[in-house]
C-alpha cells in the first residue's frame, strides 16, 4: 500500500504516515507537501490507540517514580538545610520580570509587520519575486539581529533566553507566512497570464463561447460513454459464474496485491481509505496536472479470511466524478475541448487554481485569508508552518486546558527540583574530572530532558492547539523507524521510542520544526539550487547547527561552537546509521542512540560552563 500524499493509513495496531516533497508542473515550485489532518495526541486520555498500548502502565510507573524521587529529594533538602529547596535560582527567573514581559511583547507586536506586507502582495504593491523577496530578508534579519543587539547586552541570563526562545518561533512564523503568500502571488499572476492566453486562443475556434459549449457537449459524451462502459461491466460480472472458493485458498486476481490480515484490521483499512483514498488522489489529480477531466478511479484489494467462517473481503472501487467536485476544486470546461492546446492550457489554469485553494473543508481561497483575524489565529496555532487552512475542533474543552495548565506547573515544578538540586550543585569548573562531570550530570540532564520535552510539546502546545480550534495533536512521534515497508503496518506497535539513527530522531521528535525545515529550507533548497538530496540535508543540517549555535551564544556570551560541532557530527553519525550492519542490528542501533543523547547534553554543559 502505498500514497503519493502526506496520507495516514490506520489499522488495528497503528497508523503510517507518508510525506515527501513534489514538483508542481505548471508553477514549477518545489514544495514539501505536509498533511495537516485531525490527530490525537499521544497521552490524551480520549486516544484510542493510548488506551490500548501495551505499555501504558509504563508512563504511570514513570510519573509516580519521579514524584517519590521528588518527595524524597525535599525531605534531604529539609534534613540538610531546614528547607525544601533554595529559591536562588528562582530568583533569577522573577528578576527583571516586567522587562521580560514586554521584551516578549515587543516581539509579537513587531511581528504583526507581516499583514501589512501581506496586503502589498495580494494588491500588487509589490512583486515577491524578487523585490518582495529582498525586503522579506531585509524585516527577518532587522528583527533577528535587532533583538539579539539588545539581549546580548542584558544581565539577565533568563531574559536572554526566553527572547532568544520567542525570537526563533517568531521569525519562522513570519517566515512562513510572508513566503507562502508571496508564492500564492507568484502563482496568481501566472494564472492570470495563463488564463489571458487561454481566451486568446479560443478566438481561432470560434470564440470563448463557442469553445466552451464545445467542450460541455464533449464532456458529457464521455461522461455518458463512462456511464455505459461502467453498466456493461456491471452486467457481465453479473452474468458471470464461478466456483466457490475453497478455505484458505482465494484467488488472487492478475496485478492486484493482495495481504491476508485478521477482520478488524481490514475493517479499520476500509474505513480510512473510504475517507482518505478519495481525497488523496484528487488532490495528486490537482497538484500533479493529471488528467483532470475523466473520472477519478482509485482500487484497492483487501482480502481476508474470517476464522472459520470462510467469508471473504471483494475488490472494492471508489470513483470520483469531476461533476462532484466542491466548488472551486473542478477542472476548467476547457480541458474537455478537442483542441490538445486549448486543453492543455485549460489543465495548467486548473492546476493553478488548485494550489491557491486550501485542501480542508471550507476550501478557502487566496487571498481571502489575508486578514488580521486568520493571521492572529496563525501565531496561536502551535505550528510553524503556514496554510490558508487548518483542520479545527469544534470546540474548547475546559477541563482540558485546565488540565494542560496545571500539568504545566506541575511538571516544571519537577523540572526545578532536579535543576537546582541534581544539576547546579555538580556545575563542572575547569579543574574537575572531565569524565566524573559527564557521570554526575548524565542522568538528571536526561530526566531534564524528557520533562522539559513533555511541557513543551505535550503540555504548552496541546494547551494552544486547544484553545486555538487546532485539531492536528501530533507535535511529536514516537522516534520510531521510519523505513516500514507496506506489509510492516500490520505488525507494527504504534509507540514505541527505539530510534535507531539520528535521521529518525530529527524528523520525529520536534514535529513543528522539522515540517518548517522540510518546506522552507530542504525543499526550497533542491529548488532554487538544483542540488541533490544529500546537499539539501546538509544545508539544512547547517542552518539548524548556526541556529542553536547562535542560541548558545547569545545565552553564555562565548564563541565556542560546541553545540555547532555537535550538531554537525549527526551527519556523519546518520551515514553510519544507514550501513547494513547497523540496519540489520536495531538493538545496537537503539542503544547507539540513546548513549549519544545521554553523553550530549552533560558534553555540553561541561564544554560552555568549563571552558
Amino acid at each position: 500500500m502505498s500514497s503519493d500524499t502526506n496520507g495516514a493509513f490506520e489499522t488495528s495496531t497503528g497508523t503510517l504516515y507518508v510525506s515527501k516533497p513534489y514538483r508542481s508542473r505548471t508553477s514549477k515550485k518545489l514544495r514539501a507537501l505536509i498533511t495537516f489532518a485531525p490527530r490525537k495526541s499521544v497521552f490524551d486520555i480520549t486516544n484510542d490507540r493510548s488506551s490500548t498500548n501495551e505499555f501504558r502502565g509504563f508512563f504511570s510507573l514513570f510519573w509516580i517514580s519521579i514524584f517519590i524521587f521528588t518527595v524524597q529529594s525535599y525531605v534531604r533538602s529539609i534534613e540538610q538545610h531546614g528547607r525544601p529547596l533554595n529559591l536562588q535560582f528562582a530568583a533569577m527567573f522573577s528578576q527583571d520580570a516586567i522587562t521580560l514581559a514586554l521584551s516578549d511583547a515587543f516581539l509579537v507586536l513587531m511581528t504583526g509587520l507581516c499583514v501589512p506586507f501581506a496586503k502589498a502582495l495580494k494588491n500588487g504593491w509589490i512583486r515577491y519575486y524578487w523585490t518582495g523577496v529582498i525586503l522579506q530578508h531585509f524585516l527577518q534579519t532587522s528583527i533577528l539581529f535587532g533583538a539579539i543587539y539588545w539581549t546580548f547586552n542584558r544581565q539577565v541570563p533568563s531574559t536572554t533566553k526566553s527572547v532568544d526562545d520567542i525570537l526563533t518561533v517568531l521569525i519562522m512564523k513570519m517566515h512562513s507566512y510572508i513566503t507562502v503568500n508571496g508564492q500564492l502571488q507568484n502563482v496568481t499572476e501566472q494564472s492570470d497570464r495563463l488564463f489571458a492566453k487561454l481566451k486568446k486562443a479560443t478566438e481561432s475556434v470560434g470564440g470563448w463561447d463557442q469553445a466552451i459549449a464545445v467542450a460541455r457537449a464533449k464532456q458529457d459524451e464521455l461522461e455518458a460513454q463512462s456511464s455505459q462502459d461502467e453498466t456493461s461491466s456491471n452486467n457481465g460480472r453479473a452474468n458471470s459464474t464461478h466456483e466457490p472458493t475453497p478455505i484458505g485458498t482465494p484467488p488472487i486476481p492478475e496485478g492486484s496485491t493482495t495481504s491476508f490480515v485478521d477482520v478488524k484490521t481490514a475493517s479499520a483499512l476500509k474505513k480510512r481509505l473510504n475517507a482518505v483514498v478519495n481525497q488523496s488522489k484528487l488532490r495528486d489529480e490537482l497538484v500533479n496536472g493529471q488528467d483532470l477531466g475523466l473520472n477519478t478511479v482509485q482500487k484497492t484489494e483487501i482480502r481476508t479470511e474470517a476464522n472459520g467462517s470462510g467469508s471473504a473481503e471483494k475488490t472494492t472501487t471508489y470513483v470520483v466524478e469531476a461533476g462532484r467536485l466542491p466548488d472551486g476544486l473542478a477542472p476548467h470546461p476547457l480541458v474537455y475541448h478537442p483542441d490538445p492546446s486549448i486543453s492543455a492550457m485549460a489543465k495548467d489554469y486548473s492546476e493553478l487554481q488548485a494550489e491557491l485553494i486550501s485542501s480542508g473543508p471550507m476550501h478557502v481561497k487566496w487571498p481571502e485569508t489575508i486578514t488580521w483575524k486568520n493571521f492572529v489565529v496563525y501565531q496561536l496555532i502551535p505550528t510553524l508552518v503556514y496554510e490558508l487552512e487548518y483542520p479545527r475542533t469544534d470546540r474548547i474543552r475546559p477541563l482540558y486546558v485546565f488540565e494542560k495548565t496545571v500539568a504545566t506547573f506541575g511538571t516544571f515544578a519537577l523540572l526545578y527540583t532536579v535543576t537546582e538540586s541534581f544539576i547546579l550543585p555538580y556545575t563542572p569548573t575547569a579543574d574537575q574530572s572531565f569524565l566524573r562531570s559527564l557521570l554526575d550530570l548524565a542522568l538528571p540532564f536526561m530526566i531534564a530532558y524528557l520533562l522539559l520535552f513533555y511541557i513543551i510539546f505535550e503540555c504548552i502546545c496541546n494547551a494552544f492547539a486547544e484553545l486555538s480550534y487546532f485539531a492536528d495533536r501530533q507535535f511529536y512521534e514516537d522516534w520510531v523507524s521510519n523505513s516500514i515497508s507496506a506489509p510492516d503496518i500490520i505488525f507494527t506497535p504504534p509507540f514505541r521510542w527505539n530510534s535507531t539513527s539520528w535521521d529518525e530522531f530529527s524528523r520525529k521528535w520536534n514535529k513543528p520544526v522539522h515540517t518548517f525545515l522540510l518546506r522552507h529550507v530542504y525543499a526550497q533548497t533542491i529548488m532554487s539550487y538544483r542540488v541533490s538530496k544529500t546537499t539539501a540535508m546538509f544545508v539544512t543540517f547547517l542552518l539548524s547547527a548556526c541556529a542553536h549555535e547562535l542560541v548558545m551564544v547569545v545565552v553564555t556570551r562565548k564563541f565556542r561552537f560546541y553545540l555547532f560541532t555537535l550538531q554537525l557530527i549527526q551527519i556523519p553519525l546518520i551515514v553510519l546509521g544507514r550501513l547494513p550492519i547497523i540496519k540489520r542490528n536495531k538493538l545496537m542501533g537503539n542503544v547507539i542512540f540513546w548513549l549519544g543523547l545521554y553523553a550530549g547534553f552533560p558534553l555540553l554543559c561541561v564544554a560552555y560552563v568549563a571552558y
